[in-house]
């Protein structure tokens, strides 16, 4: 299974990072939500981004926190070893993405929920 970490986790349900974990969840594609506030999501905990959670056995990382905000977090995204990072619309960064890519890492820009609904997750 892709094991998949949500940066930007809420359990604000008008916000597209709840509706993609209620979407994992379904699919049964394990999570794990990580943000800056505590809460739960489809029954996982949200981890503290602000302590940078070790995460093992990592496949997607996907990304709903705007440009400006991934700077500080370019380093701990990339010490999780992830084999894809996903920019959901609003979180196109070239700067980043070509730091992934030099990393041999995938860079997807593309939304979570068409990828499930389409079967390319």
């Amino acid at each position: 299974m892709k094991k998949t970490v949500i940066i930007g986790a809420t359990t604000n349900p008008s916000r597209t990072a709840f509706i993609a974990a209620g979407m994992f969840s379904e699919y049964k594609i394990p999570f794990v939500p990580v943000g800056i506030k505590q809460g739960e999501v489809f029954g996982e905990d949200i981890l503290d981004l602000k302590s940078k959670p070790e995460i093992g056995d990592v496949h997607t990382v996907t990304l709903y926190i705007g440009p400006k905000n991934q700077p500080e977090w370019y380093e701990y995204i990339l010490s999780l070893k992830p084999k894809r990072i996903i920019f959901n619309p609003g979180t196109e960064n070239p700067e980043f993405i070509k730091m992934v890519k030099d990393k041999g890492i995938e860079a997807t820009v593309s939304c979570n929920l068409v990828l499930l609904r389409t079967g390319q997750f």
